[in-house]
């Protein structure tokens, strides 16, 4: 007798009536698709369309978007800007506190026994070069506009350890100027989302400020910022709790289960604190928690 031929599962055996043979094993369920990428060859226009898109999600997903560095005055800021580099700003606000209840003008701080302000600032890092950098910039102030803070880039960045970056941030929240703040948050966003390959800073602040208009700048900052701190993580991106998701031509770099990134979300989204001490209302309206102060267990 010849010997009979295997059948594919899920075909109709000979003689069996037409009837399908049931599969061996059942079939495996279909995974969500992924979303869809941007074209490799986008136009200019679609980059316009699909960056603005973004920026208006975030906008909307963070309504209550604000600097997180705690100050009252632009003079407040400025320092803070300058403390907060290769630190979080929630170590600034943390700092901050002791150094202008005892130096609270321009004036005070350039008078100022240096020994006695690198120790407050000991724990922001860098605190010998930090000091010298506020010391040396209360003091420009002082001697050159009178103990204001000027309202001018061209200005600003004539001061100590005042870059563009710094400048930016003064600029749109101390004096409603637009600017564009490309911090590590900002850069490593508007790469992963091809807004520009560019990398360096100034390259990065001339590229996606074409993008938008001129009075969408400050907050467009702000927004990529905050998505950056909570979602969008350099390390482990949180892509299944992720809004942007669907334009994101980097999605899958991170965890995309939704219950897993949920565990990834940092500070509101994740009832963790924010960065600041004192954090506008609107903030707090939306489920948001101030930081602890310095020391505070």
């Amino acid at each position: 007798m010849a010997a009979s031929k295997k059948t594919p599962a899920g075909t109709a055996a000979p003689g069996s009536a037409g009837k399908p043979a049931k599969p061996d094993k059942p079939a495996k369920p279909v995974k969500s698709a992924k979303p869809a990428k941007p074209a490799k060859e986008e136009s200019r226009t679609a980059l316009v369309r699909r960056a603005r898109r973004i920026n208006r999600i975030l906008a909307e997903t963070y309504p209550y978007a604000h600097p997180e560095l705690d100050y009252d005055n632009p003079f407040q800021l400025l320092v803070a800007t300058v403390l907060s580099a290769q630190t979080t700003d929630l170590r600034v606000n943390q700092t901050t506190p002791a150094l202008f209840a005892k130096y609270p003008t321009p004036e005070d701080l350039a008078a100022a026994n240096p020994e006695e302000v690198e120790e407050i600032l000991r724990p922001c890092g860098f605190f010998r070069a930090k000091t010298k950098s506020v010391m040396g910039l209360s003091k420009a102030l002082v001697e050159e506009f009178g103990g204001e803070v000027p309202g001018r880039l061209e200005d600003l960045v004539k001061l100590p350890g005042v870059g563009r970056k710094t400048a930016f941030v003064v600029l749109g929240n101390a004096f409603g100027r637009p600017g564009i703040t490309v911090d590590t948050h900002f850069q490593r966003l508007v790469r992963r989302w091809k807004w520009t390959d560019a990398t360096d800073p100034d390259k990065i602040e001339a590229a996606v400020g074409a993008l938008f208009p001129k009075s969408d700048w400050t907050m467009l900052s702000h927004h990529v910022i905050w998505h950056g701190r909570r979602i969008c993580h350099a390390r482990k991106p949180a892509c299944g709790a992720c809004p942007v998701a669907p334009l994101c031509p980097a999605y899958g770099e991170g965890e995309t289960d939704p219950e897993k990134a949920k565990k990834l979300l940092k500070y509101e989204k994740g009832g963790f604190p924010g960065q600041r001490l004192r954090p506008p209302q609107a903030y707090l309206d939306a489920g948001g928690r101030p930081a602890p102060p310095l020391g505070a267990g």
